[in-house]
C-alpha cells in the first residue's frame, strides 16, 4: 500500500520526486554505486531540512531497490508484497545496469537505514546509513 504524501512520516514529508531530470541546485548530492549485492559508501550523511540527490547505480546483472526510512517502514517491506518502487522518493528499484536519480529532503535528525528488501539481499548484507545531522 502507497501512503499520500499527507500520511508520509515526518522525515519524508519534504521529500520531492524520483527523476533522472535537472532541477533546482541541491546540497551534499550523493553517488551510491551497487556492486556485487552491496551498497557504497555504507554510510551518507546530509544536512537535515537541506535538500539532495542520490544517484543509485546498479552495476550487478541483478535488479535491486533502494528503501530508506526506519525501522517501521523496513518492517513493512519485509512483509510487503511490492515488487517494483517508482512514486516514493524513499523506495528507488534500479534494474541490472542502470541508474535512477531520487531528490530528498529529511527533516528529523537521525539515521534512517537504507535496504534492499529483495529476497536474500538484507541478509547479505545490502544495508546501509542514512545519517541526517543538524544544519
Amino acid at each position: 500500500m502507497r501512503l499520500p504524501l499527507l500520511a508520509m512520516p515526518a522525515y519524508a514529508v519534504a521529500a520531492l520526486a524520483v527523476s533522472a531530470c535537472g532541477g533546482d541546485a541541491l546540497a551534499d548530492d550523493a553517488t551510491v554505486s551497487i556492486h556485487y549485492s552491496r551498497f557504497s559508501p555504507g554510510t551518507i550523511t546530509v544536512a537535515a531540512g537541506e535538500p539532495f540527490a542520490v544517484t543509485i547505480q546498479n552495476e550487478d546483472p541483478i535488479e535491486h531497490e533502494w528503501i530508506v526510512g526506519t525501522e517501521e517502514v523496513h518492517e513493512r517491506h519485509r512483509t510487503g508484497t511490492e515488487p517494483f518502487h517508482a512514486e516514493i522518493p524513499t523506495e528507488v528499484t534500479i534494474p541490472a545496469f542502470s541508474t535512477r536519480v531520487t531528490r530528498l529532503t529529511f527533516t528529523e535528525p537521525g539515521d534512517y537505514q537504507f535496504i534492499c528488501h529483495l529476497p536474500g539481499h538484507e541478509e547479505y548484507g545490502m544495508v546501509g546509513t542514512l545519517r541526517v545531522v543538524e544544519n
